[in-house]
């Protein structure tokens, strides 16, 4: 905010926030006995643009906000967190991210008896929250809790929490636990089942439903998995010389990983706008008037799996050097509902080690056996860092700031960092928290080498233990020194993929293996890489070379799907010279139309790509363990291989066999396209899922969304791109464009349900306001004052 205008807008909160002017479709004054004040200027779809004159407010006026689209949602999320899901649902009944109740509770209860995240509390910054950030937090509660009691558990516009028991007032200590939650979600938040069901051998196991941490992934429905892509461009390619930066996070459009978007600002302190996480009292993906960032899921690993050799005759005690160690245990009592209402009261007991909880997943391949058993440690077991480094994020104005905000908190849970400012730079890294392990140690210590779990260590021997940096803000991390990391002026870019081809001009090495080891790169990651050098070269159709803030956003809905573009046409010469094919069951099959429908298909996964539908079941029948190409990948030509889909190979002809004989059990048209497929709430999605290499990353199915966004029915979910920000940093300030895939709120009821996702299946976007003059110029402004 310029220096003229700050001190405009900090003279209107003085005298009262905001004049009446700046008030249009309605002026809520909401006063109260909080002691808080703030404002809450909602414009086009119901983007809430909050305004204060301190931290307190900001988070008052922040949490009343989300609390008035998604407080169900946020509802559900504390009873979770509480260990409460059996004492208001039984313990048969699942957790919305598929685990049971019961296990759920058990892990939680005994986080909390454990009082792990009072510690951190207790702790001065950086281990412990800013001052600034505890204001914020105390002031979200205040907020939420400000709107339940003014609008009442009966008068709750969503009917999936109205009139509930276990709808009431927050606490501090509620939003704490899930800023620690989320900072789990690539580690111990996949193995809390796992946690809750281990028992030693000789005992009845529980039933649970087990979650193991696995790498970057979109591709289960409503699972864990994390992904998205990333785009920071640089002053050599865009049009202008303007900085760039395209956020395309992919994640589930249900339950707590949805985005909430938002502007926050303090006059002269704080503006900044994007989006956060449900619950979360910060952006984390968003620009300054000078600075954007967003991020991608970290390659690396961010945890570690210890197999202990159990005592001879002691399956609780295990070796370390040679010496017993005992391991701790918590009798962990959970409150359980009856199927008549009655409650009473399980018992279950955690096991712990040295290296962090015991767990068992014998379908996994790491049960507790008389001999060993396995242990969990998690880099972000301490970490309460994550918020107080995106709030100075969210105060930064240049990429010399933001790289000061990461080494001085290292709270980046578990992704990259891609940023832009407005001089036209651009930075990578990987600044998140990483075990530290040497290669040497990996090499050594590796008992069961990773593929979807991380490499499995020997727990025997403390030189297999994590050891550290002296510039790690805390102990058993790698330190910002050791971080990849990449400064340029072209552009850095990641569809989840290793560092090493963050820009193929400036491959990336040197970093420790733990941070991955594994340059090829997936479809997806290929492709977005292919867009930006065909937007350089202005091959791609959208006109002249280097990219403007229209071309950025033309080539985000492009629909481009990179296995199409290099294997389509092999296919078809494949499939003409064999039209009839032998499936996987033996039978026959005439391929012969679905031959004529792929060589009429433009490759899109959109409105007009009438066959993607086919080409995504027959590739997908493609992935195995088998080579498909007659070049396979070479990180040398990292842009053009693999290539030459093997029309000789028995799994490339059967894969197209078995596909033209599933659309037909299923009933599909074999030239539909994905929008006949896939929709939410009943509007037709464009974009496809990633293992097919789609770079606008949607899965879903005809039911997606029919029972709304917090608590889905089995069938009803989706994933993929969700909050969609395409940015320029001008001398004159951003100029943005977003789409929230899903809108603002998770209650089928709302207008703000799927006014977005109409915007979305039309490929069309939302100016952004961001200054003063554009908010008050929206002819949709509702303004809600509060204070008490």
């Amino acid at each position: 905010m310029g220096s003229g205008l700050a001190s405009l807008a900090l003279a209107s909160v003085t005298a009262g926030l905001l004049p009446g002017s700046a008030v249009a479709a309605e002026d809520s004054d909401l006063g109260g006995r909080d002691g808080y004040s703030a404002q809450i200027r909602r414009t086009e779809y119901g983007i809430p643009h909050v305004l204060a004159h301190d931290f307190r407010g900001l988070g008052y006026g922040y949490g009343y906000a989300f609390a008035q689209d998604n407080l169900c949602q946020l509802a559900d999320e504390v009873v979770t967190l509480r260990g409460e899901r059996s004492r208001w649902f039984g313990a048969d009944a699942n957790t919305p991210g598929g685990g049971g109740n019961l296990a759920s509770d058990t892990y939680h209860q005994g986080l909390r008896r454990a009082g792990t995240v009072r510690k951190l509390l207790d702790r001065p910054a950086p281990i412990g929250p800013t001052e600034d950030l505890r204001r914020m937090v105390e002031g979200y509660a205040a907020g939420y809790n400000r709107y339940l009691r003014d609008t009442g558990v009966n008068g709750l516009p969503d009917a999936s929490c109205r009139g509930k028991e276990w709808v009431g007032p927050i606490t501090t200590e509620d939003l704490w636990n899930l800023i620690y939650e989320v900072n789990g979600n690539a580690g111990i938040g996949n193995v809390q089942d796992a946690i809750a069901a281990a028992t030693p051998p000789g005992t009845t196991a529980p039933t649970a439903a087990v979650r193991t941490p696995k790498r970057p992934s979109d591709g289960a429905e409503n699972g864990p998995d994390l992904g998205s892509n990333a785009w920071a461009l640089g002053r050599d390619v865009t049009r202008d010389g303007h900085a760039m930066l395209l956020a395309n996070p992919h994640l589930p459009w249900v339950g707590g990983h949805r985005f909430y978007q938002v502007q926050l600002t303090i006059p002269g302190v704080l503006d900044v706008s994007g989006a956060a996480l449900y619950g979360t009292p910060v952006i984390e993906i968003g620009h300054t008037r000078d600075l954007a960032f967003t991020s991608t899921t970290s390659y690396a690993d961010h945890g570690s799996l210890y197999r202990l050799a159990l005592v001879p005759g002691d399956p609780t005690s295990y070796l370390v050097d040679g010496k017993p160690e005992r391991m701790g245990r918590q009798d962990v009592p959970v409150t359980v509902r009856g199927a008549d209402g009655s409650l009473s009261t399980v018992t279950r007991t955690l096991y712990t080690s040295r290296y962090g909880p015991v767990l068992a997943d014998r379908d996994a391949g790491i049960p507790w056996t008389d001999t060993q058993a396995y242990a969990f440690r998690d880099a972000n077991a301490d970490n309460l860092r994550s918020m107080s480094e995106w709030l100075a994020l969210d105060r930064a104005q240049s990429l010399a700031e933001l790289k000061q905000a990461q080494d001085t908190y290292q709270g980046v849970p578990w992704s990259y960092t891609f940023a832009t400012d407005v001089s036209g730079a651009t930075y990578f890294t990987d600044a998140s928290a990483v075990p530290h392990l040497t290669d040497e140690q990996l090499a050594r210590c590796t008992v069961v080498p990773g593929h979807d779990l991380p490499e499995i260590l020997d727990g025997s021997t403390t030189s297999c233990d994590w050891g550290s940096d002296p510039d790690a803000v805390v102990p058993g991390l790698f330190g910002p020194a050791a971080h990849p990391k990449l400064d340029r002026t072209d552009y850095v870019a990641n569809s989840n993929n290793d560092p090493h081809f963050t820009n193929t001009a400036a491959p990336l090495g040197g970093y420790p293996d733990v941070y991955g080891t594994d340059p090829r790169l997936s479809p997806r990651a290929q492709l977005g890489l292919r867009m930006i050098a065909d937007r350089r070269d202005g091959t791609d159709g959208l006109g002249a070379p280097g990219f403007t803030l229209s071309t950025l956003q033309a080539a985000m809905f492009g629909d481009r799907e990179q296995s199409a573009e290099i294997a389509r046409d092999d296919a078809v010469a494949m499939c003409r010279a064999n039209p009839v094919l032998t499936a996987g069951d033996g039978s026959a099959v005439d391929v012969g139309r679905a031959c004529e429908v792929l060589a009429a298909w433009n490759t899109r996964t959109d409105d007009t790509g009438h066959g993607a539908v086919l080409w995504q079941a027959f590739y997908l029948g493609l992935l195995g363990p088998n080579q498909v190409w007659k070049v396979p990948f070479d990180p040398a030509r990292p842009l053009t291989t693999p290539r030459g889909l093997d029309g000789d190979s028995p799994d490339v002809r059967r894969a197209l066999a078995d596909a033209v004989r599933k659309l037909g059990r299923d009933g599909t048209a074999l030239d539909a396209t994905m929008g006949d497929v896939q929709r939410w709430a009943g509007i037709p999605l464009h974009g496809c899922g990633d293992a097919t290499g789609c770079f606008n990353v949607v899965s879903g199915g005809p039911k997606s969304g029919s029972t709304g966004g917090s608590l889905p029915q089995p069938g009803t979910g989706a994933r993929g791109s969700s909050f969609v920000m395409a940015t320029e940093l001008t001398p004159q300030g951003p100029r943005t464009r977003t789409v929230l895939t899903y809108g603002e709120s998770v209650d089928p009821a709302s207008p703000h349900y799927t006014d977005q996702t109409r915007l979305f299946a039309r490929k069309q976007w939302v100016a952004e306001r961001f200054t003063e003059a554009e908010i008050k110029a929206s002819p949709a402004l509702e303004t809600t004052r509060l204070r008490g």
